[in-house]
């Protein structure tokens, strides 16, 4: 039976490298090296690529050598906008190997080359209960990627280590999630809610970090075979959060799967594949195999593209370290809650947890109370705007510069994209205040209003 994926949220080390000038985000790209995974029969295969890099090279050989069958794709090479002293080696990525229609299977990965719970732990009892408990998916998968780089060449996934290292958690604006920015990094999401979810999930990852050594004895027999001390005695807290926002970037959610493989890594999925919010294709678990089949046509040379799943900018950048200009799915929250200093607080409570059963809710609105709510509204979308250090004006201005560091360009598109969104549903409460019958009719009195956050 085949099962449909949707990419989800969560070992590489972080390193910052110097400012140069990030390329505006292209439909296509245009790679300069390439290692084909067609048969070596094929001339589109050569048309597509240029030069093989030895490490392209090297993780392809890997994958046909443990049962890759031949497929449509190639891995190419995407320039990055920034270098360690001249040291960071181009991005990979997957692009079609020769001309593809909607509809062809790009590439089938074995099962035996990806990495799930079920492979890790070899009991799914014992997966389920770690999963339910206070470890997810992906700390499992972290620890376990970990303790495997710790062997190096002896570990089998050497290779696909190597290539996630080379990654190095960046996604396809070779940008970090922001869970690896420093603090003043983080200061260009000033005004953005993305700071305060950035903390708690920082504060999450440690929570499971604490809880590694769990791990370790409830799984014992798996890491018998590792010479190393218990987890948080054999990795700080930072190499672990790296490792984390690796997996995290590049997991793959499996759907109408059992629970050790609902969560994958996929060595020609995420970060290589490239997302975007308005593809329909995705990674489907078929069998013994995860495969890939295209929703568009594509030239030989095209990044191949697929879903990222319903997410908004915001978990866009903190998942996987990038933005959706086109994004269908983005938006901001608005949470609006009972005033716990009101005297009747829980008379109201009371009353809205009641309605909230209903599908359908009457509400009467009077003139003055229609004011005072879009009144109230217009003054809360006032002050979220004026929390952001700069203007729509000077983002675009500062973007059609073209000289912003690559954390930075992506920050400033996204809190560019939160202030329209912001400026739309002002600009919507003051229509609605504009078409009021009556302007002669003042708020009414609220002292307990809802708040707004």
């Amino acid at each position: 039976m085949a099962s449909s994926a949707s990419v989800s949220p969560a070992a590489a080390s972080h390193l910052p490298c110097s400012p140069r000038r990030l390329p505006r985000p292209r439909p296509r790209l245009v790679a300069c090296h390439a290692d084909t995974l067609l048969p070596s029969s094929s001339p589109a295969a050569a048309a597509a690529a240029c030069a093989s890099t030895a490490s392209a090279n090297g993780f392809s050989d890997w994958l046909r050598e443990h049962g890759l069958p031949p497929g449509k794709v190639a891995i190419l090479d995407r320039p990055v906008p920034c270098f360690r002293e001249g040291k960071d080696l181009p991005l990979h990525y997957v692009a079609a190997g020769q001309d593809l229609e909607a509809g062809d299977v790009a590439f089938e990965v074995p099962m035996s080359l990806v990495v799930t719970l079920e492979r890790v732990l070899g009991d799914e009892s014992v997966a389920e209960l770690l999963t339910t408990n206070k470890l997810s998916e992906l700390a499992c998968l972290a620890l376990y990627l970990m303790y495997e780089k710790k062997q190096g060449q002896d570990s089998f996934w050497y290779p696909y280590i190597k290539e996630l290292d080379r990654q190095r958690g960046r996604g396809q604006l070779a940008v970090e999630s922001p869970l690896l920015w420093t603090e003043s990094e983080l200061n260009y999401l000033k005004g953005s809610p993305i700071k305060d979810e950035v903390v708690a999930r920082d504060e999450g990852i440690r929570r499971e970090y604490n809880e590694l050594d769990t791990l370790w004895f409830m799984a014992g027999s798996l890491f018998q075979q590792y010479p190393f001390d218990i987890p948080t005695e054999a990795f700080p807290f930072e190499i672990f959060k790296q490792a984390f926002v690796a997996v995290q970037s590049c997991v793959v959610h499996l759907q109408k799967v059992s629970l050790a493989r609902r969560f994958a890594l996929v060595p020609l999925g995420p970060p290589l594949l490239t997302y975007k919010s308005n593809c329909k294709a995705m990674l489907t678990a078929v069998g013994d195999s995860v495969r890939l089949v295209v929703d568009r046509p594509y030239k030989a040379g095209e990044p191949i593209i697929v879903w990222c799943g319903p997410q908004p900018n915001s978990r866009l950048l903190l998942n996987y370290g990038f933005i959706d200009e086109d994004n269908p799915y983005d938006r901001i929250v608005i949470e609006a809650s009972l005033n716990i200093e009101d005297p009747q607080f829980q008379e109201k409570r009371m009353v809205a947890q009641r309605n909230g059963k209903l599908a359908i809710q009457n509400f009467h609105v009077s003139p003055c109370t229609e004011r005072a709510v879009l009144d109230q509204l217009v003054g809360y979308l006032e002050s979220r705007l004026a929390d952001y250090p700069t203007t729509l004006d000077e983002d675009d201005a500062m973007l059609a510069d073209g000289n912003l560091e690559p954390k930075k360009e992506v920050a400033t598109r996204l809190v560019r994209l939160e202030k329209k969104l912001l400026h739309g549903c002002l600009q919507a409460a003051n229509e609605f205040i504009n078409d009021l019958p009556d302007h002669t009719v003042s708020p009414c009195p609220a002292p307990f209003a809802p708040e707004l956050k």
